[in-house]
């Protein structure tokens, strides 16, 4: 059982308010049609746990949602790419958000990476087109 909660009828958004992606990104999930639940982490702290839940309900490794080529993440290790263990990569996300790779969506038991936010308009309109219409 996760730390995160799964809600079909809800869209939760972890992302980062400090950059281009994110502000786009918030910007379409505030105006889908949806309960929605917004997590800024350029303000509100995300522990380890949720961002290994997250990881790995994508499943990917940890190190995959940092961007290595972030100043903040080249100011601390420099330029060259670094394999770290997954508590590592867990450590610089949780000390240094910023170096979120990208805005991450959840709804139900889906974890949508977002890697541009025209990626949110496909998740919106693949969603949707599950929806039995009430014409034919």
């Amino acid at each position: 059982m996760g730390v995160i909660s799964k809600d079909k009828k809800k869209i939760t958004l972890y992302y980062n308010s400090e950059n281009t992606i994110g502000k786009q990104t918030y910007a379409y999930v505030e105006s889908a049609d949806e309960d929605i639940l917004t997590i800024d982490i350029s303000k509100t702290k995300v522990t380890g746990t949720q961002w290994a839940e997250i990881a790995h309900s994508m499943n990917q490794p940890v190190g995959n949602l940092v961007n290595q080529d972030h100043p903040d993440f080249k100011e601390i290790y420099g330029d060259k790419k670094i394999d770290l263990d997954e508590h590592d990569w867990l450590r610089v996300l949780e000390k240094s958000p910023s170096t979120l790779a990208y805005p991450v969506v959840i709804k139900g038991d889906q974890f949508i990476p977002i890697q541009s936010p025209s990626d949110f308009v496909k998740f919106m309109d693949d969603d949707s087109a599950k929806i039995e219409k009430p014409y034919k």
